[in-house]
């Protein structure tokens, strides 16, 4: 119960009872005790045993009042007492969800018969087993470069030797590794590795570092000018018709208006071909087709020649904006008659459904082409084209073949809050 999060400044952790059951220490083995609200030995007595309540409140069996935050205090170390239930918030408890075992949101779109084809992170493994690069980094006072890897298999990343790496100098971000097995590494665009390309240079490896579980970690900090790309339609992003899911985790703080902050599917050509010549996760304050409610940023879909925040450019009442430090942001299509978009706080909680229906009219069936962008719209960065005025940040994503079930989403997102983004 969450009422060990207050005592964790001065107690150890607690097991979370069932609907009445006592409260036990994982480390001593003993239980909570209304007689002097301490840890004592288990002996079955009504002082030790707790009732949750539906509403979220805690009583005590033996004296009917509920466990209270004394004070509805905030800081470490504030008292838990008992008080006269009274429905407030600082009588509210709730059992924060456990990690989902050490599976990555591949081993869980695996297990739900939609394999990852691509899957990106700057942070972490996002395969229990994966043991390899992450990411690469290239420092100016020598050009040398540099693959960052994990601490652990299905681990964080190894932070420690970037900063090893680059220290007395800058180090850009070259290429994302994919952690797939199908080869889809997202190089900048301007790299020898991504052919035609000259508008576009690698981001900074430093912009922004942060923590997951603990461990330090930095993220692919975008800003105009920066774009990655990846031509997969032979290395298995769907093409055509074929059902594709995309997530990502990104940041409702670093954002802008600019073309385009997308990740997912997109034109191997590298031009605005067609509608439905891409289908990636669009994050930003750009509402140009309509359906967008507040200031932003929102969660919409780059269909291409559309940026859809629902399924057609009118008014969408379950968009809503994602304003959070970190954000999760999922879209998923089968290619012929339905799309999804959710997002959430990456953080914390659930997913909300901002759309679950139509294709907008003239996108069925689609065309996805197979490549793979992050950091820019599909028509960059040739000669010419100039869809890479966007700013934003990527944590982590994948690309998965076939259409995810909401079961798996919501695990998806369940793994995202466990990895504890700060």
């Amino acid at each position: 119960m969450a009422l060990l999060t207050v005592l964790l400044a001065t107690a150890p952790t607690w097991s979370a009872p069932a609907s009445v059951a006592p409260l036990v220490s994982s480390a001593s083995g003993r239980c909570l005790d209304v007689r002097g609200m301490v840890i004592r030995s288990c002996d079955g007595r009504p002082t030790q045993v707790w009732r949750q309540n539906s509403d979220g409140s805690v009583t005590g069996v033996a004296s009917g009042f509920c466990l209270d935050v004394n004070g509805a205090g905030t800081a470490n170390g504030t008292a838990v007492i008992l008080w006269t239930c009274n429905g407030q918030s600082n009588q509210k408890w709730s059992t924060p969800t456990p990690p989902p075992s050490r599976s990555g949101p591949c081993d869980i779109y695996s297990a739900g018969g939609t394999p990852c084809v691509a899957a990106h992170s700057t942070v972490r493994a996002l395969y229990r087993s994966y043991n390899g690069s992450l990411y690469q980094v290239r420092r100016s006072s020598d050009n040398a470069t540099r693959d960052i890897g994990v601490l652990a298999p299905g681990g964080f990343a190894d932070a420690a030797a970037q900063d090893s790496f680059c220290a007395g100098t800058s180090c850009v971000i070259t290429v994302v590794r994919d952690q797939s097995g199908h080869g889809n590494d997202l190089w900048y665009q301007g790299s020898a590795q991504v052919p035609g390309s000259s508008q576009s240079s690698p981001a900074k490896a430093t912009s922004e570092s942060l923590t997951a579980r603990g461990t330090k970690a930095y993220s692919l900090y975008i800003n105009p000018g920066n774009s990655y790309w990846r031509d997969g339609h032979l290395t298995g992003v769907p093409t055509g018709a074929a059902s594709e899911g995309a997530y990502m985790v990104t940041s409702g703080t670093h954002v802008n208006s600019g073309c385009c902050f997308d990740y997912g599917n997109s034109e191997t050509t590298r031009k605005a071909d067609a509608a439905g010549a891409m289908d990636a996760i669009n994050f930003g304050t750009e509402c140009w087709f309509g359906g967008c409610s507040g200031s932003g940023p929102w969660v919409q879909a780059d269909l291409e020649w559309g940026l859809y925040s629902g399924g057609s450019q009118s008014w969408n009442t379950n968009q809503r904006a994602f304003s959070s430090k970190f954000v999760t942001a999922m879209l998923k299509n089968n290619g012929t008659s339905r799309f999804a978009l959710k997002g959430g706080n990456a953080q914390s909680g659930g997913l909300t459904t901002l759309w679950d229906g139509g294709l907008p009219g003239g996108y069925s069936p689609m065309k996805k082409q197979g490549a793979i962008v992050l950091g820019s719209g599909g028509d960059c960065c040739k000669s010419g084209g100039g869809a890479n005025l966007s700013a934003g940040t990527f944590y982590e994503g994948a690309i998965v073949a076939g259409y995810p079930s909401d079961a798996t989403d919501n695990a998806v997102q369940a793994n995202i809050t466990a990895a504890d983004y700060r």
